[in-house]
């Protein structure tokens, strides 16, 4: 009798994780502290990084989640692309008021697991922060270190009132778990948000990719806010 050979779709890509430490209940893979990163002198889409010639920026992923997929799904493929770049922020996979805490959950284990492969592969990787709303926060900040440079971006984020509050809480909460001594954000930063804080953290803001579109020169915008 022919005996088939099972193929397994493994949709969480386990060789991201080989060699992780997992954190928390749900079992979030755990960064790397490494001492590697630096500030970046500017940010680029992941979408633009096979045709972009500045290659000293950092590579990030807030986009529809669509415009990434891939990079979540195939990140070997990338490996090289993204290696030419001073480093990458780790996958904004979204994070909504109302998902399932499983999906929250599994958005949040997939960007520490992308993050930490494309380190253990020597690229220099900051984490992207993103929560929802309060019930988030046992494991929204998982696998990050304490100290730590993070990023976060508020485009498409902070449209309405009650959307504002809830960043406003959100930065509250990381700042208070996590100590960044620098906080990179991506898109504006209204001081009805960050005013509060800009005596404690360090803020550097970029333009998101519709501020460079609308504004020539947009750019980097307010390094050091």
């Amino acid at each position: 009798m022919r005996i088939r050979k099972t193929i397994l779709d493994d949709g969480f890509q386990a060789y991201l994780i080989e060699g992780a430490t997992f954190v928390g209940e749900p079992g979030i893979p755990m960064l790397m502290k490494l001492d590697n990163v630096q500030v970046p002198k500017d940010m680029i889409p992941f979408s633009k990084v096979n045709v972009c010639r500045n290659k000293r920026q950092y590579v990030h992923f807030y986009l529809h989640d669509r415009e990434f997929s891939r990079a979540l799904t195939s990140t070997t493929y990338y490996l090289d692309a993204l290696k030419l770049y001073d480093g990458v922020i780790t996958p904004d996979c979204t994070m909504m008021v109302g998902q399932s805490p499983c999906l929250l959950q599994t958005n949040t284990y997939m960007n520490r697991a992308v993050g930490f492969f494309l380190q253990k592969n020597g690229i220099p990787v900051i984490p992207n922060i993103r929560w929802s709303d309060e019930t988030s926060f046992s494991y929204c900040f998982l696998g990050v270190h304490i100290g730590s440079i993070v990023s976060v971006s508020t485009h498409g984020c902070i449209e309405t009132k009650q959307e504002k509050d809830m960043f406003r809480v959100g930065l509250e909460a990381m700042l208070d778990v996590l100590r960044p001594p620098i906080v990179l954000v991506h898109g504006s930063m209204p001081d009805e948000i960050f005013s509060p804080f800009k005596g404690q953290v360090e803020f550097h803001r970029y333009a998101s990719q519709l501020e460079r579109t609308h504004k020539k020169g947009g750019g980097l915008n307010g390094m050091g806010v």
